[in-house]
């Protein structure tokens, strides 16, 4: 098997979902030139949020971590749908995260992670990228952690 993201992915055990429908008057992702930029991603698994809450209270760092993740699987599949092969990335640019945290919480870094190391992991070095990650008092249908992407295509 050649050595792509789709064949990394697959190694990780991870298969695509069908990319979620956006819940509100925006699009799921938009392209220009060799840009393109991917709405936020809740953590999906299975077509259902992976959990609720807040970090900081009833979401661990672990959790948040394993949401970032799946945020990012949502974030590879609306990309996979805009370009048809994940091969024609050129580069991971930048990743947004949104994390809902009580006041306290300051391990936003560990958590967004989840989300990072995947793409280094799917990407190689092509993955690593610029980032934010901020705390935010609450996200769309209660997620813990939404996640944003740019990426450049060849």
């Amino acid at each position: 098997m050649s050595d792509t993201p789709e064949s990394r992915l697959a190694a990780l055990g991870i298969e695509l979902p069908t990319p979620a429908a956006p819940v509100a008057n925006y699009l799921p992702w938009t392209r220009s030139g060799s840009l393109i930029v991917v709405s936020g991603q809740l953590p999906l698994k299975d077509g259902k949020l992976l959990t609720t809450g807040k970090l900081g209270a009833a979401v661990s760092s672990e959790t948040g971590a394993e949401a970032a993740r799946y945020c990012l699987i949502g974030v590879l599949a609306q990309l996979k749908a805009a370009i048809g092969d994940l091969s024609k990335v050129t580069r991971v640019l930048r990743l947004g995260g949104f994390i809902s945290c009580t006041p306290e919480f300051t391990a936003h870094a560990g958590v967004m992670n989840g989300a990072s190391d995947l793409a280094v992991a799917v990407f190689g070095d092509a993955g690593r990228h610029a980032r934010s990650t901020v705390g935010v008092p609450s996200l769309p249908l209660d997620a813990p952690v939404e996640v944003e992407g740019l990426f450049e295509i060849g």
